[in-house]
């Protein structure tokens, strides 16, 4: 389900209306233009809140979709929404989630663990025709039409088992992805890929989630762990686009590897990251130093922040 801090993570409450019981989250995103705004997905459908999570509404009806493993808002209409599913296959909205259509995107339908899924879709937030799709196990898919069609984007991809996408709007804009054992990136709109070395840059060799400092383009966050579980995880920062990294301290050994990040350009210096196995950590100074939320939680998919 979803749980929710009105206190920057002091207090929670479990939110069980709407949700039905045992429902898995996978993704929660704010809404653009909506300070309040924030939307959850996951294997019981999709939900809004206009409360900033304190009470939420489901959208649709239940079954009307497949899992839900990601979501994108388009940042210039609010109203389009992009949902990457399990088994893998990507669907848009155009009003706001009620109804769906099914986009033609040739994504593999079996793959080594089974039934591949769309793990990240991104739409570029300077060209809103643009939309990326990043798929466990069959690489990255980009349309430059709105969603319309669609193409397998790999040359230089060597890992195909994509875990993250993130768009960094430097000048050219670079587009990076994080796969099982490594990091990539394109400037060049997906047409090539290199990879940033892994193996020799980072203290673990597995890469979970990406972000991008809203505010500064060339600094990048990353979690990583020793495998999809693991014994431990860590946070690192790049201050120059990916060269360089940077293990951060976090306040004690995570229980696993770090899965995922959320940032919000209300305030780019805050930075919350997540251990698989339920330990939230947040910094106030951009990964300078940070605190271990006390309440421990289950299992993290996916976590958001808004401002209050």
């Amino acid at each position: 389900g979803v749980w929710h801090s009105p206190d920057a993570g002091k207090s929670w409450v479990r939110h069980r209306a709407p949700f039905p019981l045992n429902s898995r989250i996978q993704a929660l995103v704010p809404l653009p233009g909506e300070s309040r705004g924030l939307l959850a997905a996951g294997d019981t459908g999709l939900f809004a809140s206009h409360d900033g999570g304190a009470s939420w509404a489901r959208i649709g009806a239940a079954g009307d979709l497949p899992t839900i493993w990601s979501l994108a808002v388009d940042p210039a209409d609010p109203r389009t929404l992009f949902a990457g599913m399990r088994p893998a296959a990507v669907y848009r909205s155009r009003d706001g989630g009620w109804r769906w259509e099914r986009l033609d995107v040739a994504v593999a339908t079996e793959c080594a663990i089974g039934k591949p899924f769309v793990t990240r879709v991104l739409v570029d937030p300077d060209d809103r025709r643009i939309v990326w799709a990043g798929v466990e196990i069959d690489g990255v898919f980009r349309s430059l039409d709105g969603g319309d069609t669609w193409m397998k984007v790999v040359r230089g991809l060597t890992d195909l088992d994509v875990h993250d996408m993130a768009i960094a709007r430097t000048s050219p804009q670079r587009v990076f992805v994080s796969t099982n054992g490594e990091v990539f990136w394109s400037a060049d709109r997906g047409e090539t890929w290199t990879p940033i070395g892994v193996k020799t840059r980072w203290p673990l060799p597995y890469a979970r989630g990406i972000a991008v400092k809203p505010d500064d383009p060339r600094v990048l966050f990353a979690g990583c762990g020793e495998t999809t579980t693991g014994e431990t995880g860590g946070v690192l920062r790049s201050s120059d686009g990916g060269q360089t990294w940077r293990n951060l301290p976090l306040p004690v050994r995570p229980n696993a590897t770090v899965w995922g990040l959320a940032t919000h350009p209300a305030d780019a210096a805050r930075i919350v990251a997540w251990s698989l196995f339920g330990e939230v950590y947040v910094s106030e100074d951009a990964g300078e130093s940070w605190r271990k939320i006390a309440r421990e939680f289950g299992e993290i998919r996916t976590a958001a922040w808004l401002p209050a």
